[in-house]
């Protein structure tokens, strides 16, 4: 039975398109995501998918030419399609095609095709779902494959064998586990188990596009849905492998150590209750990369990750480039709250002083707060009492962080004596007295001893200068 979605099309551009391809003699179709978030709820789409039974670029031409101030047409001949930019909307064109792939390679041989062919070669039933846009028949939705039920049931399922849908296109195995923590739906037993199955074709995937679906899934309410499943279908050795080694609890002489993967997973669910920074997400994703090469067991004092915040740095610059991500200050972000980890965790279980906090907010500068709210998602103790204690601990030292950062003014430090001055009173040249003397000033102001201010940094100057030997003029 055919329903008619015509509310869907109340968007002005939906009558403009089904006036052109009337006037061309096409039959087209609004296919794909516009339709499954429609009927979810899911508010408006920005990009909106045309399927045309014909040539879809001869109608992105005809639509823009209707269109108020004709928007430029952007043509992808190799793709047989075509983009119109209206404001935030971006419109697809592309004709209807069957495909058929080589087993070294995502990129399909095209051919034009039906309504039907196309629907085939989407990846998910929910997103081969297509209201017609031409006038006899216009809004009403076609479903040959119950993309509607699925969206009743949750279910991630593919229009075809899912070994021939992941085979051919292995992307779709990430987009299945994306689509699946988006939505907070379920794949398909049997297309779960074609993931498994068909996992090492990851592979010839470029690491842009498995990046971009990890970008997806991180920035979800609710990430580790997404990365039990890249776990749990072995996906995740493939892309991640520094994560899976977290997993297993070893036992020596009665003495435990926490599975450190699972405990990650929920760092990072924590931390997306709290920040939607993609970035600091990265951060909660990696933070303990480097527990896996660190760990060792100590008989004195049991299970020991010395070091693991500096190895793993190191890892996520690796990590980075092997992806493909940027090295640039994306990366050095990751890398410093990564290093700075457990700095506030020592702080938080000691009493916190001036010093030790000024030196926190000295090192971590304007991303003390992001590194706060870091370590802050890093309880993960299901035990109340010491829950509440860990929580009330941060408090206090992010109110530390305040007063001292009014009075002492460390985030961003810029030393009140800059090298020059020192050059002109002690008529000096570059040396490394100059770098001696900046160093003692930097470290009076940490330590308390000498206000972030001018007149006294000045002082301490002059008194070091003369104890070095050092003439003013």
């Amino acid at each position: 039975m055919q329903t008619n979605y015509k509310l869907a099309l109340t968007n002005p551009i939906f009558s403009t398109i089904s006036e052109a391809a009337d006037e061309l003699g096409i039959d087209c179709y609004v296919i794909g995501g516009f339709v499954r978030d429609f009927i979810l709820k899911r508010g408006s789409a920005k990009d909106i998918d045309v399927v045309a039974i014909g040539n879809g670029i001869d109608l992105a031409k005809k639509v823009a030419s209707k269109i108020k101030g004709k928007p430029e047409v952007s043509i992808f001949k190799n793709f047989g399609t075509a983009m119109v930019k209206l404001d935030d909307t971006e419109l697809e064109f592309v004709g209807a095609r069957k495909e058929s792939y080589h087993t070294d390679s995502r990129k399909p041989v095209v051919e034009d095709g039906t309504l039907d062919d196309d629907q085939k070669r989407r990846d998910f039933t929910i997103n081969a779902l297509a209201i017609s846009l031409n006038k006899k028949t216009y809004g009403e939705l076609l479903d040959p494959f119950n993309g509607i039920e699925d969206l009743e049931n949750k279910t991630i399922k593919t229009p075809l064998e899912p070994g021939i849908t992941y085979s051919d296109d292995p992307l779709r195995m990430m987009r299945a586990i994306r689509f699946a923590t988006q939505l907070s739906f379920e794949i398909e037993e049997t297309s779960l188990n074609a993931i498994t199955e068909h996992k090492d074709r990851i592979k010839i995937i470029s690491k842009e596009r498995i990046v971009d679906e990890l970008h997806k899934i991180l920035a979800s309410k609710k990430p580790s849905v997404g990365f039990t499943l890249l776990h749990k279908t072995g996906l995740l050795d493939y892309i991640l492998p520094e994560l899976t080694a977290l997993q297993g609890i070893e036992e020596v002489e009665g003495q435990r150590h926490k599975d450190n993967f699972w405990h990650t997973l929920e760092v990072v669910d924590n931390i997306a209750e709290n920040t939607e920074n993609l970035w600091l997400r990265w951060a909660a994703l990696l933070h303990d990369i480097g527990k896996a090469p660190t760990k060792k067991f100590d008989k004195k004092i049991g299970w020991t990750f010395h070091a693991h915040e500096f190895i793993g740095a190191k890892m996520v610059y690796k990590l980075f480039k092997r992806l493909r991500m940027p090295l640039n200050d994306k990366m050095k972000f990751v890398q410093k709250m990564v290093m700075m980890s457990s700095r506030p965790i020592v702080l938080s279980q000691d009493i916190a002083t001036d010093s030790a906090v000024r030196r926190l907010v000295f090192d971590a500068g304007e991303y003390v707060d992001d590194l706060m709210t870091l370590c802050e998602a890093d309880i993960t103790t299901k035990n109340p009492k010491k829950q509440k204690k860990y929580k009330n601990n941060f408090k206090i030292v992010r109110q530390k962080i305040v007063e001292v950062e009014e009075r002492d003014h460390v985030r961003n430090f810029q030393p009140p004596i800059t090298g020059e001055e020192i050059m002109a009173t002690f008529n000096l040249k570059p040396s490394k007295e100059i770098g001696i003397l900046k160093e003692v000033i930097k470290e009076a102001i940490l330590e308390g001893d000498i206000p972030n201010e001018y007149k006294s940094a000045y002082a301490l100057m002059l008194e070091k200068g003369k104890k070095m030997g050092l003439k003013s003029i």
